[in-house]
């Protein structure tokens, strides 16, 4: 169980307690792979969204414009995601001790509001279409909204055959799945247009997929958000891993102040103190404390404070 007892720390800022062990530093995991596949997916997005924005503008098509202002996000989404991958594989430094690993995640939150602001917009200009409709050539937009779906598909394929566990990854494939979505939006409604001449179904379906993105993006913002505000991970229970710990290792009599909190997606940082019941307990344990911590709960890097 969690001590509650706090050490009193001397002007100069240094603790009571024993020295500080620390774990060793894992470089973040970046690989061609993700680099290259990103790069692609962003080249491939923004050469399509030229030819979209142009036929969005002469079919007079909301669903084609706001599939062309969400593939603006996504070629934005993806070559930040490209860059982030470039920099978070640089080594630490002095100024930057924890190497460049959070820069994925915050570019993913990004990417993540901006999705959010995608999906308002799209809402707000299809509700103005209801009181205003407007003339749409559904053959043109037919055609556009069919080779954004291949085109999108490609992309999607891409990007599936890299790491899916990543935040950076994750949120570029989310963009590209709105985009299907919305290209799938945008040939249904060309469809009911071409049968009917129905031009609300233009506008009604675009609401329907910004709800799908909209849904996506939360869920993005949320999980990056709760890394960079260091909050602890969802995998990991304090007490129970500082009961196990106890158990684990009897010669400690207690821990206290015990920190996780992520890195980023996969990396995970450790800090506590344990107070010992033995005067060589710290040799003994401390080495093996930290191989228990890093084999049964992945976590690589970890300070720990004798006291």
């Amino acid at each position: 169980m969690q001590s509650h007892s706090h050490d009193h720390h001397h002007p100069d800022g240094h603790s009571h307690c024993g020295g500080h062990e620390h774990g060793h530093s894992h470089a973040p995991k970046v690989t061609q792979n993700n680099i290259r596949r990103v790069g692609l997916a962003a080249i491939l997005t923004g050469l399509f969204m030229i030819a979209e924005i142009i036929g969005g503008v002469v079919s007079g098509s909301l669903a084609l414009i706001a599939d062309a202002g969400h593939m603006f996000t996504d070629f934005v989404a993806l070559a930040l995601a490209w860059l982030a991958f470039r920099i978070s594989a640089r080594p630490p430094n002095e100024r930057y001790s924890f190497g460049y690993n959070r820069v994925p995640v915050l570019i993913a939150f990004v990417n993540g509001l901006s999705l959010c602001l995608v999906a308002v917009w799209i809402v707000i200009e299809a509700v103005q279409r209801f009181s205003d409709p407007g003339e749409i050539l559904a053959m043109p937009m037919l055609v556009i909204a069919g080779l954004g779906l291949v085109v999108n598909l490609v992309v999607f394929k891409i990007l599936s055959g890299a790491d899916q566990h990543n935040f950076n990854v994750r949120g570029a494939m989310l963009h590209v799945l709105g985009d299907l979505l919305g290209s799938i939006g945008a040939i249904l409604a060309a469809i009911i247009i071409l049968l009917t001449n129905w031009t609300l179904a233009d506008p009604i379906l675009s609401i329907l997929v910004a709800v799908l993105i909209l849904r996506s993006a939360i869920l993005l913002v949320k999980e990056t958000a709760h890394v960079l505000v260091q909050a602890v991970p969802k995998k990991f229970d304090i007490n129970a891993i500082q009961d196990d710990v106890l158990n684990r290792f009897p010669s400690i009599g207690s821990i206290s102040d015990m920190r996780i909190w992520s890195m980023s997606h996969d990396e995970y940082v450790m800090t506590f103190k344990i107070h010992e019941n033995g005067e060589n307990a710290e040799i003994s344990t401390n080495d093996q404390i930290r191989a228990y911590l890093s084999e049964t709960y992945s976590i690589h890097q970890i300070t720990i404070e004798m006291c």
